[in-house]
């Protein structure tokens, strides 16, 4: 009797472990399924949001390339419209043919280069002058103050006794005195200031200079000619030539 007690304990004790063993395991297979439904879910997630993110950096950049193009479009209409009115402007300006009325030259005797670097740059900037029909033109308001700033140097120059001395924009002079003879030239216009120098000049005869000091001494004439005129000044080093160029509209 002892003995099958024994043996019916030994049963239900195996019996609760196997029970025991079951439970856990079927506990282990569910959590490890859980644990891999949720890495799938989370990986399904991380791709998701990947894809939405590449999809939305795709679009910002089909949208920054479609935006860069319709710049680029406008930047070419409008380039486009501003070329096509500055023709339209063009055609609308008169057209002028230019015809020679006078010209004169003068030789340079010093070859100082401070006195040929100031003729070089005066004549630069009297060069394509244009004088309007019934305008005044005035040498020094056109060609402005000689200054060290505008590269002009210190060359011979007289003073109001005759002396030569230094000072800024020397061999200005031969410029005015060479247009000077090339307005006489031409009956039409009319010279309304001129002074001489206080001393002789070699580049032209007497009586025919015009001495030029900014503040002081100018040169200026009316344009009665009946058009439009333009001043055509060059050097070559050797000489001063000036032209005037009549502008006939076409």
């Amino acid at each position: 009797m002892k003995k099958n007690k024994s043996w019916i304990l030994l049963i239900v004790i195996l019996a609760i472990l196997f029970g025991v063993g079951v439970y856990f395991y079927i506990k282990t297979t569910n959590n490890n399924d859980n644990e891999q439904n949720y890495e799938a879910e989370r990986t399904s997630a991380v791709n998701n949001n990947q894809e939405n993110n590449y999809t939305n950096i795709t679009q910002e950049e089909n949208e920054t390339t479609e935006e860069q193009k319709k710049q680029e479009e406008n930047k070419q209409k409008e380039a486009e419209a501003n070329q096509q009115k500055q023709q339209e402007e063009a055609k609308k300006q008169p057209q002028y043919k230019e015809e020679q009325l006078a010209t004169f030259s003068t030789k340079i005797y010093s070859k100082d280069s401070a006195r040929q670097n100031n003729i070089k740059i005066t004549c630069n900037t009297l060069n394509n002058t244009t004088v309007k029909n019934g305008a005044t033109f005035s040498f020094c308001n056109t060609v402005g103050k000689a200054t060290s700033a505008k590269g002009y140097q210190e060359a011979d120059v007289y003073d109001h006794n005759g002396n030569k001395t230094k000072g800024l924009g020397g061999g200005n002079c031969q410029v005015s005195s060479t247009l000077y003879n090339a307005v006489l030239a031409i009956p039409s216009l009319k010279v309304t200031e001129r002074h001489e120098h206080s001393n002789d000049v070699p580049y032209v005869k007497d009586g025919k200079d015009a001495a030029v000091a900014y503040g002081s001494y100018d040169f200026k004439f009316i344009n009665n000619t009946g058009n439009d005129i333009k001043i055509k000044a060059s050097t070559d080093g050797s000489s001063v030539t000036i032209s005037i160029n009549s502008l006939k509209a076409i």
